[in-house]
């Protein structure tokens, strides 16, 4: 089974009964553009069935030959290890990316600009910046981004947010250093995007590990796991969740 998961500012939750393996694969927007050669506004705040995007669809009625991720998913299954996988991964979507859709270079450089920034660059100057006007700007990051650079730089404001809280500092010094107006800001910006208030995600960072063993972020540097009640379990950031004793 393979997910395409668009942008989106509001949380979402991800849940398995067991056991689960898989392969995870993040995107700069503007390179999902360029794969998968559909307007990323269409995809926004959805959860689709990647070879059901129209670029797939077309390919299949064109009798093109390009492999399906359902084929390259059981391709990567079939293999014997996660090198091999890895592997076959950097030369499928090399050539994807060879035959796809260009990115704006001003796009990938509004891009760049709000990340640089962690999202404080307002967008009349960010238009200013690539050459373009206002209109333009949010119109073309929307096709290949999927959010507008306001949207764009609240989720990236909020991302600097958390992880400054990840490593420990105050929500005080945190809403300060990120641009957010006070602390009431940040931590409704946080309620928001995340399902779960600044103090809650802190308390779910540092809970102690369950019988499973610690809780391992997936990526380094990036808060992306959290321990939660099960009764806690709306909360955006989570993908572990530790049952009561009772639950096994």
């Amino acid at each position: 089974m393979s997910v395409y998961c668009g942008p989106t500012t509001t949380p979402a939750v991800g849940e398995h009964g067991g056991r689960v393996s898989g392969i995870e694969v993040l995107l700069t927007p503007w390179a999902a553009f360029t794969l998968f050669g559909t307007p990323q506004y269409e995809l926004a705040d959805r959860t689709v069935d990647p070879d059901e995007l129209p670029h797939a669809l077309a390919s299949r009625r064109a009798g093109g030959r390009r492999r399906s991720v359902g084929e390259l998913s059981a391709a990567l299954a079939a293999l014997p290890t996660w090198d091999d996988r890895f592997a076959l991964l950097d030369d499928v979507f090399a050539r994807w990316w060879a035959a796809g859709t260009p990115s704006s270079a001003r796009v990938v450089r509004a891009w760049s600009e709000l990340v640089r920034t962690g999202g404080a660059m307002p967008v009349r100057r960010l238009a200013e910046e690539v050459g373009w006007s206002v209109r333009h700007l949010e119109n073309r990051f929307r096709e290949q981004i999927g959010l507008g650079p306001k949207a764009a730089a609240r989720v990236l404001r909020l991302q600097r947010a958390r992880r400054m809280l990840a490593d420990g500092r105050g929500q005080a010094e945190t809403a300060a250093v990120c641009g957010f107006y006070d602390q009431a800001h940040l931590s409704g910006e946080f309620k928001a995007m995340t399902g779960c208030t600044p103090r809650e995600f802190t308390a779910a960072r540092t809970v102690p590990a369950g019988p499973g063993g610690p809780v391992n972020d997936r990526m380094t540097g990036e808060a992306t796991s959290l321990v939660l009640a099960s009764e806690r379990r709306q909360c955006g950031f989570l993908q572990d969740r530790q049952c009561p004793p009772q639950a096994g």
